[in-house]
């Protein structure tokens, strides 16, 4: 089938047509939706400015008491809602065991569906040789706030090259019960080692994982570069560093943010089910719908492009990729998925219909104080927060 692309370019509309994979899709339940209301109906409200570079925030099913701050230095913290206070105490602390400085440090962490029964928790982080870990950690059995003082279990390490940069950091549980890791192409520029088409790495991949032991996850689904060859858990290749990923917990789509190099940066979105799987997003051939290495003649026709892209304008570097909301407070917003800039600081959100990125818009009232927006944080009720590198943490709520 024949579909009909439309990519703003700086400023130029070019209509690419063909049967591109990058524009398949389906537009789940968002084709029914009211369009999303006034830009200014929407503000961040502080929740707290004293943290130390928060790079992501999260919390366990059912617990809407509390927030899970990272703080790339190795400290994960705990908000209390109830009290209105970051707690002094960490949670957990590996100071001692990770590399911190530039792109390095404690990245990602996700918690296992079954916490309140199992007690686990994972973490992404790079260890003093720069290299990544994904590794399980234990709460503490009598106290909630506290992880457990025993060592961890490791997951899973990835060999990273001399580069500093490019380590990817995000970890999410998928619908399908299996942990999932987004993996930068090993840093410097241009990968130059081309680890993102290399289906024997595991740089420039998204990972699947099987959380009892790193190894690859369901025998139903397999790993589809596995079946050709490839390494076990490798789910999607073709990405340069995709910090933030996440999967809409109403439709189980995937959509991901991934840092360009130095001309775009691109918003993948891949439907469920099965979202992700075997998909190449064209790293390093393509940066964003552009040709990159080679400059011309880089898509034979086996790449899936952005769902939506944009250019290194206004001070824009590095997208934050973000969350669909799916929660109460501002029903309107239902189906937007949101997202942000690094410097630029804006933050923007589309709903993804039939394909396309449709009811664009951004959001003057929701670019934190300062930019350098480092993450989106989702907690147990749907609701929306940013962070900043800065040490500030917000939440979405209506104006």
């Amino acid at each position: 089938m024949v579909t009909i692309c439309r990519l703003l370019m700086v400023g130029l509309v070019v209509v690419i047509t063909g049967s591109l994979t990058g524009c398949s899709g389906n537009g789940s339940d968002q084709d029914s939706l009211p369009p999303l209301p006034q830009s200014e109906s929407l503000r961040l409200q502080s929740i707290t400015p004293s943290l130390s570079s928060p790079v992501f925030m999260t919390a366990p099913a059912n617990d809407t008491t509390r927030l899970f701050i990272v703080e790339q230095g190795g400290l994960i913290r705990i908000f209390d809602l109830t009290a209105n206070s970051l707690l002094a105490t960490p949670f957990l602390n590996i100071t001692g065991i990770i590399s911190s400085s530039g792109e390095r440090g404690l990245l990602g962490m996700a918690f296992d569906p079954q916490y309140a029964a199992n007690r686990q928790f994972y973490v992404f982080y790079t260890n003093t040789s720069g290299d990544i870990v994904i590794a399980r950690y234990l709460r503490n059995a009598t106290n909630p706030n506290l992880a457990d003082s025993a060592p961890a279990t490791p997951l899973l390490t990835v060999t990273h090259p001399t580069f500093a940069n490019h380590n990817g950091g995000m970890l999410a549980f998928g619908p399908d019960g299996c942990l999932y890791a987004g993996v930068g192409d090993g840093g410097s520029g241009g990968d130059p080692n081309n680890n993102g088409q290399n289906q024997i790495s595991l740089l420039g991949k998204l990972l699947r994982l099987n959380p009892s032991t790193g190894g690859p996850c369901g025998n139903v689904i397999p790993n589809p570069f596995f079946l050709g060859g490839g390494a076990q858990q490798i789910w999607s290749l073709g990405l340069r560093n995709p910090w933030r990923f996440s999967f809409d917990r109403q439709t189980s789509d995937l959509y991901i943010g991934d840092v360009g190099q130095g001309e775009r940066e691109e918003i993948n979105v891949s439907p469920a089910p099965n979202a992700g799987r075997g998909l190449n997003y064209g790293w390093r051939l393509m940066e964003g719908f552009l040709c990159f290495d080679p400059s011309n003649n880089c898509n034979s026709g086996g790449l899936t492009l952005p769902v939506l892209d944009y250019p290194h304008l206004g001070g824009a570097c590095s997208v934050t990729g973000g969350y669909v909301y799916r929660g109460s407070i501002s029903p309107a917003l239902q189906g937007a998925y949101f997202y942000a800039d690094y410097c630029a600081g804006f933050v923007r959100s589309f709903r993804y219909q039939n394909g396309q990125p449709a009811d664009q818009k951004e959001w003057p009232l929701l670019s934190p104080p300062g930019s350098f927006v480092t993450s989106f944080g989702e907690d147990a009720a749907g609701e929306l927060y940013v962070m900043t590198q800065g040490g500030g943490l917000f939440k979405f709520i209506p104006n």
